[in-house]
């Protein structure tokens, strides 16, 4: 049985912010750019440490602007400003909204304008896996106040920083794979033949909260006789029957870091192919465990899981990549993909999640969360059986 320990601190340091500010204006520096804004959650959780669930509420914008030079600054509708107050940024700057006539666009543009007198260069999150977080006509008129000073994109720099955890994410990220494990270990002693997808995934989400999770926002499931035919729509009304195989993968969130790793269970007596492929997938993850280490790349640990699941006999399974990032999102940069070039460093955070498809379509997948360490890697959580469990 899994055991949650004690929760970690919550929230982080000053000298935590202090070093991820440091590191992007280093690079900013490089770059020539004078002055870089953020409008999406993570990035602005990042570098600000404020937290609020106004940001499922698609009516505000909210801003984070970090100069070459000094402390960030925070442009955020009037609403936000007390949450402020126990953060480590000192100015604040904000305007009455909902305004859709003007939506914080004209003081974003003014204190960018503030910051952009060096180089006339302004960074943003204009690459893959980004995306605005303001409507498109806001973005143009911003464009149109910034004076002919170029946006240019800075996403590479902040995949690289975000990629390389500290001690304090880490650990944050660990406490989310144990409760998730506990979810697990809670849900293997009820889970009985007769109950639908929906009844076991709210059985675990109930367990979850109940251990300490803060939210779990990812909670998926597919079944079938002998495996699944799909691991992202579910979970529905099925009844789980003799012969066939569960999976749930769940994405847990404790203090705005994620788990995302899934189990499998089978119900009476399984056939032999789909117990056969359980098999090959936990080869598989361990060949990916030996092969992440520092100096490995994307592509060597895609290589190493996709040599066994071929021999194995996989007839593919078209979700294009067999892992990924994991940390303040669910899936981060970089996926491990066939031909990837991204070098493995201590303390990135990833899923490894070789999955084949088998007996004329059926589906499974094995997932793990690891740490990249010094020597080797990690598993930030009790590892799944060897063998398939089963439910009677």
């Amino acid at each position: 049985m899994s055991i949650v320990l004690g929760e970690p601190p919550r929230g982080f340091v000053r000298e935590e912010f202090e070093r991820r500010t440091g590191f992007l204006q280093r690079e900013m520096l490089e770059m020539g750019v004078d002055v870089v804004f953020f409008t999406t959650e993570a990035e602005f959780r990042y570098f600000s440490g404020f937290r609020t669930q106004f940001w499922e509420s698609p009516t505000r914008p909210w801003f984070l602007v970090v100069p070459r030079e000094g402390l960030p600054v925070a442009v955020i509708p009037e609403i936000g400003v007390l949450g402020f107050e126990d953060t480590w940024i000192e100015d604040v700057r904000s305007w009455s909204s909902p305004c859709p006539e003007d939506d914080g666009v004209s003081l974003l543009g003014r204190t960018l304008g503030e910051f952009s007198d060096c180089f006339g260069c302004i960074g943003g999150m204009f690459g893959p896996e980004t995306y605005l977080r303001m409507p498109y006509r806001n973005f143009r008129l911003l464009e149109g106040s910034l004076g002919g000073r170029e946006c240019v994109d800075v996403s590479g720099v902040m995949r690289k920083l975000r990629s390389l955890k500290s001690s304090s994410e880490i650990e944050k990220i660990r406490h989310a794979c144990g409760l998730t494990s506990g979810g697990f270990d809670h849900l293997r002693g009820v889970l009985r033949m007769g109950m639908t997808e929906r009844e076991a995934c709210r059985e675990m989400h109930m367990e979850l909260l109940r251990l300490g999770a803060d939210r779990c926002p990812y909670l998926i499931a597919g079944s079938g006789r002998g495996g699944y035919e799909s691991i992202i729509m579910g979970p529905t009304d099925r009844v789980l029957e003799d012969g066939d195989i569960l999976v749930i993968d769940a994405g847990v969130d404790f203090e705005g870091y994620f788990s995302d790793f899934d189990r499998n269970f089978g119900f009476g007596r399984l056939d032999g192919a789909s117990v056969s492929a359980y098999g090959v997938l936990y080869e598989a993850l361990e060949a990916g465990l030996l092969e992440a280490c520092p100096g490995a790349t994307t592509g060597s640990v895609w290589r190493a899981m996709r040599d066994i699941l071929e021999r194995g006999g996989s007839q593919g399974a078209g979700v294009g990549r067999l892992g990924h990032g994991l940390g303040m999102q669910l899936t981060e940069w970089p996926s491990i993909v066939e031909g990837g070039a991204e070098e493995l460093s201590p303390g990135m955070v990833l899923t490894l999640e070789p999955s084949m498809s088998f007996s004329g379509g059926k589906m499974m997948v094995h997932e793990e969360n690891i740490v990249i360490t010094e020597t080797g890697c990690e598993l930030l959580h009790s590892r799944t059986c060897e063998e398939i469990p089963l439910i009677a």
